[in-house]
């Protein structure tokens, strides 16, 4: 069965850590200096933070996998994609052994599809030292994207609540 994947690059992996505990109930499954990652199974989500200096917010997207067989199926998704697959059999990457393929979207954010093979004791020595998100290949510059202002909309986003306000109250709803 399938796992939607989330890594999120964040500046104090600490504080970080103390909200994500709070938000999911449950301390991370993982817990390192440099990371931490929960395995929640209401969602079915795999949730990995980290703090190793690169840009803080999204880090990557994907789909963990159970078996060889998922893991076939989901390479054969990716390719339909038209963006070039990019594979790495037995890597080393956020303290796990894996067999993985990526792919980046149109506006550049990584997706990985994974089998994880076993833990390992580093983060991933084994890296090419242009790796970006997490263990991913660097991506093609990303291309712009044309966002539509929907009239009357909020200024700074739409259904979320405004950074700082404390209220908890969204600044609009498109």
């Amino acid at each position: 069965m399938k796992r939607f994947h989330v890594h999120l690059a964040v500046e104090d992996l600490a504080a970080s850590v103390r909200f994500y505990t709070a938000l999911f109930g449950c301390g991370p499954g993982v817990l390192k200096d440099d990371y931490a990652k929960w395995m929640l199974e209401d969602p079915r989500v795999n949730v990995a933070i980290s703090a190793r200096g690169r840009a803080v917010g999204l880090d990557q997207l994907g789909f963990q996998v159970g078996d060889a067989e998922e893991l076939a199926a989901a390479y054969a998704q990716l390719a339909q994609a038209g963006a070039p697959v990019i594979e790495q059999a037995g890597t080393t990457c956020c303290y796990a052994k894996s067999d993985k393929q990526w792919v980046h979207d149109p506006q550049g954010i990584a997706w990985e599809t994974f089998l994880t093979l076993g833990e390992a004791t580093h983060y991933g020595a084994d890296l090419p030292a242009t790796a970006t998100a997490c263990c991913a290949p660097p991506a093609a510059p990303a291309k712009p994207v044309a966002i539509a202002v929907v009239a009357g909309a909020p200024e700074g986003g739409c259904c979320t609540p405004k950074a700082g306000s404390g209220s908890g109250s969204a600044s609009g709803c498109c």
